[in-house]
């Protein structure tokens, strides 16, 4: 048998953070060397960040990328690392894996397919490298190969797919399974979207099988930019069997997941796959850089070490969120949280996100790991659990009006006290009063309902946008916008209003999707937060923006249309690219249960309402980037501020 030890390493990373990120590849590399590791592959672009921007066009950034590499490289003795920077050749950058072998730069690979759809500008910063290409990198009087190459050490067969490569039709692993490959390294950085794990796991699971080899994929974790959440979870799988998959959404800066994989058994099973004899032309050979040293696995098994393994069930929205608050938190060096809690679903979910926060980085850390990362805050050095830390990190605060309402003010303070927060309640209805008096002086006419609608809702919001504002001045915290994407999609937000913040958690999560997420928190939890009875004083309310006078009877939906409803326009008209016409009849299909006429008014109303409210979506403060149907027009859906507004298409209705 010829057994060798392969590892996947997780980092959470931070883009530009030399020394930080330097430290935490060091750490994997050591890590590894304690598991006997003799293959490292660690996430794509790990010494800059992933999420650099244009700062990948900076030569101080190439130059100090190089230098952090030259620091890492005598920390490999007796191991082959990859590990991911930019590199500048010619004529552009190049996002590449640099292979070390026993503390000596041995090649470059860089990635084939840059990803360059949704929240990817790659092919903005980077060049594509054509296949099956090969060159030399000159730099400080050495010379190394760079390009499509193969690497063989110790007669084992090392290739590479960056990312984008392995989830494109063309994947460089269909060469190199003809060119003989045996294992086959994906260091990635690939952001988290609902579902897409499986999705991963399938291409991984499918390339080890097809291309007859073992496969490690290794990725990000954490947020590392501010948008992207990325989850971790190291696959290592051999001829379609996963041999170990390491954890998703954890708080740790590094976890390693390693397996035992024996090439001679791989090497029969690809024997079988390809009976067909495959012509190896002499340029193959010219492709293998080769390496000195031994790859062989000691003979102790270690099939998954302990912290790798496989979950069985994951929250991914409670993981993913509370995961990202907390490296949003701790990297911008924030006190914590305020939220103007209304008492509704959208503050009492994201109040609910960052208790989870706080009870999973505890699970996760210990009271002292936690207290460690965040030793800027004052006072946490006395929190040694999730209640003592909450009275810190989060203050939620009720401005009332003369149409707020009892049942609202109950629920803010009762959800903010049951996860742990700070509460107070202000009376802003004086001020709303002074603001409308001044504006009636200047016009010279009271202003009414009847007349004034938007104007008196707005001035309520917008009114408390100070108070909420000096709070986090106060603490030095990061105050959450509460908006969701079901009211982005149509403008239902007040700017500078209920939309100030530094931040916008759930920005990306449509309301239907909140309501069903807070039942289910309320009534059991989740294995990550414990349920919190008291949610019941927002599930049993309708959402209401309560800014009209009570006789109104004010609600979200009166206002709008149903929100499971409103969801599924969106997702017709703005992710699918439906015409009004086409999503009509998809609705009239569906919905027997509204009148064709009242289908007809409500998509009017949301085509409309899109349209002239993407000025609102351009000025919302960042949100996380959950799936791929965001409606963040600087990562993902991109639409003209100014517009036909899809007038001669409503026509036709």
């Amino acid at each position: 048998m010829k057994r060798i030890r392969l590892g996947a390493a997780v980092l959470n990373q931070t883009p530009l953070d030399w020394e930080g990120n330097v430290s935490r590849i060091l750490q994997a590399i050591r890590d590894a060397r304690q598991d006997d590791v003799s293959v490292l592959c660690l996430p794509e672009l790990c010494i800059t960040g992933y999420g650099c921007e244009d700062m990948f066009l900076s030569p101080a950034v190439w130059q100090t990328a190089w230098d952090m590499l030259l620091k890492i490289v005598p920390d490999t003795a007796d191991m082959v690392v990859s590990v991911g920077l930019p590199l500048y050749l010619t004529n552009g950058v190049y996002n590449v894996a640099c292979v070390i072998a026993d503390r000596q730069i041995v090649g470059f690979v860089p990635k084939q397919h840059l990803a360059g759809d949704g929240l990817h500008y790659e092919p903005r910063w980077f060049r594509a490298w054509p296949a099956e290409t090969i060159s030399d990198y000159h730099r400080d009087n050495n010379s190394w190969p760079i390009g499509d190459l193969i690497f063989e050490c110790d007669d084992v067969r090392l290739g590479f797919e960056i990312c984008e490569d392995a989830w494109v039709a063309g994947r460089p692993g269909n060469r190199m399974a003809e060119c003989g490959v045996d294992v086959i390294l994906n260091p990635s950085a690939s952001h988290f979207a609902f579902g897409k794990h499986e999705t991963r796991k399938r291409f991984v699971l499918e390339g080890s099988r097809s291309f007859g080899v073992s496969y490690v994929y290794a990725n990000l974790v954490g947020n590392e930019a501010g948008r992207a959440i990325y989850d971790g979870g190291a696959l290592i799988a051999s001829s379609g069997d996963l041999l170990a998959a390491g954890p998703r959404f954890g708080f740790h800066d590094v976890d390693l997941t390693v397996a035992d994989v024996d090439v001679d058994l791989t090497r029969t099973r690809r024997a079988g796959i390809h009976s067909m004899p495959v012509d190896v032309s002499d340029d193959v050979y010219d492709r293998i850089a080769r390496i000195g040293g031994s790859l062989l696995a000691p003979t102790t098994d270690c099939t998954v070490t302990a912290n790798a393994r496989v979950e069985l069930e994951t929250d991914e929205f409670t993981q993913a969120m509370s995961l990202a608050l907390f490296d949003y938190m701790r990297k911008s060096r924030s006190n914590g949280f305020v939220i103007s809690m209304s008492g509704g679903a959208d503050s009492s979910a994201t109040a609910l996100l960052v208790r989870c926060m706080a009870e999973r980085a505890i699970a996760a850390l210990g009271a002292e790991g936690v207290r460690e990362k965040l030793a800027y805050i004052q006072g946490l050095n006395q929190a040694n659990d999730a209640d003592s830390a909450m009275q810190l990190l989060l203050t939620g605060v009720y401005q009332a009006t003369r149409n707020s309402s009892e049942t609202t003010r109950t629920a803010a303070e009762k959800v903010t006290t049951a996860v742990g927060g700070v509460f107070y309640c202000l009376d802003v209805d004086r001020i709303v009063t002074e603001y409308t008096s001044i504006v009636e002086h200047a016009i010279g006419r009271k202003l009414a309902w009847d007349k004034d609608d938007i104007t008196l809702q707005n001035i309520q919001a917008r009114t408390r946008a100070p108070g909420i504002w000096m709070f986090a001045n106060l603490k030095n915290a990061l105050l959450l916008s509460t908006s969701n994407r079901s009211e982005a999609a149509v403008g239902y937000a007040t700017m500078d209003g209920d939309t100030s913040g530094g931040l916008s958690p759930i920005a990306g999560i449509d309301k239907a999707f909140l309501r069903e997420w807070l039942t289910l928190m309320e009534t059991r939890g989740s294995a990550d937060c414990a349920r919190i009875p008291e949610l019941s004083l927002v599930n049993q309310q309708q959402p209401t923006a309560e800014l009209r006078p009570s006789e109104f009877e004010q609600t979200d939906e009166g206002d709008l249309m149903p929100y499971p409803l409103l969801d599924e326009i969106e997702s017709l008209a703005i992710r699918d690219k439906l015409s009004p016409s086409e999503v009509l009849a998809r609705l009239t299909d569906l919905h027997s249960e509204y009148s064709a006429s009242q289908l007809t008014e409500w998509l009017k109303r949301f085509f409309r309402l899109w349209s002239r409210n993407q000025w609102k979506r351009e000025r919302y403060a960042p949100s996380f980037h959950v799936d791929d149907k965001n409606l963040d027009p600087r990562t993902w859906c991109r639409f003209p501020i100014l517009s036909g507004g899809f007038e001669y298409e409503l026509s036709q209705l």
